[in-house]
């Protein structure tokens, strides 16, 4: 058998080719710095004087609107810029539409560039963790990270770190990415128009909870230490086409004590009803942020449900990512109704204070509504498929699809045969129904406010 021959170290082991690679890498490496300096900002240069020439028209016609209105033509707003140096965003005066376009002069003359972080106010700059003061050495942009996911109610993440990740892996390809994702969660946004956004949003005659993804997980830890068994369900539109019809599962979500919403879908439903979403709040976005208060706070968490293994595999991976995170226990979705009893007396042994069950819409909400009194946990909630998603046994759609609300067309790609009639069929229905409610609201009428169907307003203007 033919010895290997041994690799040496340093230039004498590396090939003519690699060695001529490496040279020409050196050599270009100044020139490579600049385009990447430069050709942003040239792109910048160009995409905004073309439309500026193109829209000239409309500028003109814009700015006498402002000044007939006013008497001035444009407004400054004092924000933040790159290396923390402050500029002025200009606006058009007065009311009326396409009073943001005068910021494209701001992209002109180097203010702002068209993708990077969100300029911010002074006291937002301030508030800025040291280790994301990298956001400063780019421009700030027109589109960022953290904006494409709050309008359509996906910014749970922390916005400077959010920016600092994006500083740090930005590229001409990713940031015409970001300007695409930006087109389409625009859309299904609602474009920025204003909107009512009250606390609770009535959906067929069911409550639902308008509020934060943080908010909502500081109210289950809250709630955790007490001593009364608090029920909060996650609805999708899925969920209420179900509740549409089956009479069961509608009173256990008018008896749970908060519903919030879950999709895309109910997001578009909104906005048919007039009136402005907060935040998508679903089970699969909530469950890190979960874990991570929980694992703060010292509350144990039991799952139950899914396939064999599969729980225990999405604890041990939360564990891994939180090590303070206290499991109670797991346990998988198969078991005959003999053994039910059982089964609650094991998580009520546990002293788990947190309660995830995962049987799938509605028979999760229909089996906690049945135990519901002799469940020891504090609070307790339906997560669906949550445990495959987190186990690895099932994978999430890549963030650049989430980002545009695409996620349900991923999991129709995944399981065509499964997903086809909640997805093609559902959502469809879903929208129709939400026009009939806004056509005629007063056949779904809200129940008495007897249980916690509310929520407290959230800050308008904040660094997360």
């Amino acid at each position: 058998m033919a010895k290997s021959l041994p690799v040496i170290p340093g230039p004498l082991g590396v090939s003519r080719r690699r060695r001529w690679l490496a040279g020409l890498r050196r050599r270009t490496y100044p020139t490579r710095v600049l385009l990447g300096e430069f050709l942003p900002r040239i792109l910048d240069i160009s995409a905004s004087a073309v439309l500026l020439v193109v829209l000239l028209p409309l500028f003109l016609v814009r700015a006498l609107w402002s000044q007939n209105q006013t008497g001035a033509i444009l407004v400054q707003t004092p924000l933040i810029g790159r290396f923390q140096t402050p500029f002025q965003r200009l606006s058009f005066a007065g009311s009326g539409r396409f009073r943001g376009l005068a910021v494209w002069l701001n992209v002109l003359r180097g203010d702002m560039a068209i993708v990077g972080p969100r300029p911010v106010r002074a006291t937002e700059a301030a508030a800025v963790p040291v280790d994301d003061l990298v956001r400063f050495v780019v421009r700030p942009g027109l589109i960022s990270p953290f904006g494409i996911r709050r309008r359509i109610g996906l910014a749970h993440e922390c916005e400077s770190a959010m920016d600092r990740d994006q500083v740090y892996a930005q590229t001409i390809t990713g940031d015409l990415g970001l300007a695409a994702r930006s087109v389409v969660s625009g859309v299904l946004g609602g474009g920025g128009i204003p909107r009512e956004m009250p606390p609770v949003i009535n959906f067929f005659g069911i409550p639902v909870v308008n509020t934060s993804m943080h908010e909502a997980v500081d109210w289950i830890i809250a709630n955790a230490t007490g001593t009364t068994n608090k029920h909060l369900a996650f609805v999708n539109p899925d969920c209420l086409n179900i509740a549409w019809q089956d009479a069961a599962y509608r009173r256990v979500l008018l008896a749970a004590e908060r519903v919030l919403p879950d999709g895309i879908g109910v997001h578009l439903g909104c906005r048919m009803l007039g009136l402005a979403l907060r935040a998508n709040v679903n089970g699969t976005d909530m469950f890190p942020i979960l874990c991570e208060a929980a694992a703060r706070e010292r509350l144990p968490i039991y799952l139950l449900g899914a396939r064999s293994g599969v729980a225990q595999a999405a604890a041990d991976n939360m564990v891994k990512r939180f090590p303070d995170l206290k499991i109670a226990g797991t346990r998988d979705g198969f078991f005959l109704p003999a053994e039910e009893a059982s089964v609650v007396d094991t998580i009520n042994s546990s002293e788990a204070r947190i309660l995830l069950v995962a049987f799938g819409v509605p028979r999760q909400e229909l089996w906690l509504e049945r135990w519901r009194d002799r469940l020891a946990p504090p609070v307790s909630m339906g997560v669906g498929g949550l445990f495959d998603f987190y186990s690895g046994r099932i994978p999430r759609a890549p963030v650049w699809m989430r980002d545009m609300g695409l996620e349900w067309l991923y999991r129709l790609m995944q399981e065509p045969g499964r997903m086809w009639r909640r997805y093609v069929i559902g959502n469809p229905l879903f929208l129709l129904r939400v026009r009939q409610q806004a056509k005629h609201p007063e056949r779904f009428p809200l129940p008495d406010a007897g249980v916690e169907h509310r929520a407290p307003p959230l800050p308008t203007d904040s660094y997360q």
